[in-house]
């Protein structure tokens, strides 16, 4: 599939900064109409072969640079409920990392260069989101301590609860990046994404980025909605238990029902930085701009940063002894 141009036969993306499907080849705006192939392994546009990996859903034909979507990844069993478009171009995702990482003095100066730009991709991440009912229960005693002094003498009260909470909470939208590529513990950084601003599934917000299908079902990660679910409801409720001096417990029961599981695609920026034959992975939140990954250090800026540091310390000193000198 691939939306071309009807004024001048280009590949049409969609432009986080227009908001809208833009031709890049003649500046038109929502200009696209949908073009699709019987053959999946075939670019629509030069009809040379695609390199396609197991989970592509959209890819970039080397040949002409089209962005194509493989109509039977987007369909089907593989079709997405839900879609967060991309709300920050790569521009903008370049000047954010800039602003970051320029306050790390030992950062290797080839780091952002145009020459490593080409590693930044902007893709869409699978992922399953949950809804859940959680039931909560806890019943424990407490006790509250108070001590004052009367005169010469100190008393200490100490009176006796029965501590039972009972709570429901409504969990919407528990994200689980069902992505193998993509390493889990980033993705849970890569939080939060807002919600509200979730759209139904079009295939035209995927044109100009590369996109996966889910490469795990939902059922294979409901254990880590799950645990994500539960911890932030232990927290919900050790905060209704406070204000006592003791608390011993007897039960805290946390039971999640789960209503629904819903597929959907999160936008993330992922630009590979390459230093002395090591890969230093970069990640940014499509619709937010965080930013998550750390830069190698250059030794060479090390260096020379200590010989100037030690410079400087030493005209202080001797600047001091000469003063002490004519003192």
């Amino acid at each position: 599939m691939l939306f071309r141009c009807k004024n001048c036969g280009g590949n049409v993306i969609y432009s986080p900064e227009k908001g809208d499907m833009f031709c890049p080849h003649c500046d038109g705006i929502d200009s696209g109409e949908k073009e699709v192939s019987e053959e999946k392994d075939i670019c629509v546009n030069c009809g040379a072969p695609l390199e396609m990996k197991e989970y592509n859903s959209t890819c970039k034909c080397e040949y002409c640079e089209s962005y194509i979507i493989i109509d039977e990844r987007v369909r089907g069993e593989y079709e997405p409920e839900l879609v967060l478009p991309f709300q920050i171009g790569m521009e903008q995702a370049v000047e954010m990392m800039k602003k970051e990482f320029r306050k790390r003095i030992f950062t290797p100066s080839t780091f952002l260069k145009e020459s490593t730009l080409k590693e930044m991709k902007g893709m869409y991440v699978p992922f399953w989101m949950y809804d859940y009912d959680a039931d909560c229960t806890y019943i424990g005693n407490g006790t509250k301590v108070r001590v004052w002094t009367s005169g010469d003498t100190e008393y200490t009260e100490t009176s006796y609860f029965r501590v039972v909470r009972k709570m429901a909470i409504d969990f919407q939208k528990v994200p689980v990046d069902a992505s193998i590529e993509m390493p889990d513990d980033v993705m849970d950084l890569m939080e939060p994404f807002d919600y509200g601003v979730l759209k139904d599934f079009q295939e035209k917000y995927m044109s100009g980025f590369y996109g996966e299908i889910y490469n795990q079902n939902s059922e294979e990660l409901e254990e880590r909605a799950q645990q994500k679910a539960k911890k932030d409801a232990e927290c919900m409720l050790q905060e209704t238990l406070g204000g006592y001096t003791t608390l011993a417990s007897e039960k805290k029961d946390i039971r999640m029902n789960t209503r629904r599981a819903r597929y959907a695609l999160l936008p993330v920026w992922r630009y590979i930085y390459k230093y002395r034959d090591k890969e230093y992975p970069f990640y940014v939140n499509g619709q937010t701009g965080k930013i998550v990954g750390s830069t190698p250090v250059e030794k060479k800026k090390v260096l020379s940063y200590g010989g100037t540091v030690f410079v400087l310390v030493w005209m202080i000193l001797y600047i001091v002894a000469r003063i002490a000198e004519i003192a």
